[in-house]
């Protein structure tokens, strides 16, 4: 399903880009803050569909799924599982509070106030991201990750 091939996209490349990662874990780099997460099968297919910060309901629901993907992938011992999972709640927040903020989600369209409902998907997003990244096997495999490959 995955090849082994390195693929480019933009300016920015992945060495792991088309690189199926639960089978090569070590071709993952854990990058900055939301880096990388649309590069990184077999996770972002199973993320992706639970993703949804609409509103707060969505978002309750969506955060709620993934933290579970996360715990899943943490049972498994499979960190790069659990750092993708860890980068799409960061994303639900960082994408949610934009659109609290901006109109269609677009920077030159700033709203007058805040869309509460927005804010509020943000807030949820918030707090299951930090419990991910905060989790004390999470940090642990993260260094053991970066010590045995970056």
């Amino acid at each position: 399903m995955f090849s082994t091939v390195a693929l480019y996209t933009g300016g920015m490349g992945y060495s792991y880009s088309g690189v199926d990662l639960r089978r090569h874990p070590e071709r993952y780099r854990i990058g900055r803050g939301e880096q990388g997460v649309f590069h990184a099968e077999p996770y972002k297919s199973e993320l992706l569909p639970l993703w949804r910060y609409r509103d707060e309901a969505a978002a309750r629901e969506s955060a709620d799924a993934i933290h579970g993907k996360f715990r899943e992938y943490r049972a498994e011992g499979d960190f790069v599982g659990m750092d993708v999972a860890r980068k799409f709640l960061q994303m639900g927040w960082t994408r949610s509070r934009r659109y609290a903020k901006y109109r269609s989600g677009k920077k030159s369209e700033p709203l007058q106030e805040l869309d509460v409902e927005k804010q509020r998907a943000a807030e949820v997003f918030h707090e299951k991201w930090r419990i991910a990244a905060e989790d004390p096997e999470y940090l642990r495999l993260k260094q053991e990750h970066r010590d045995r490959n970056e």
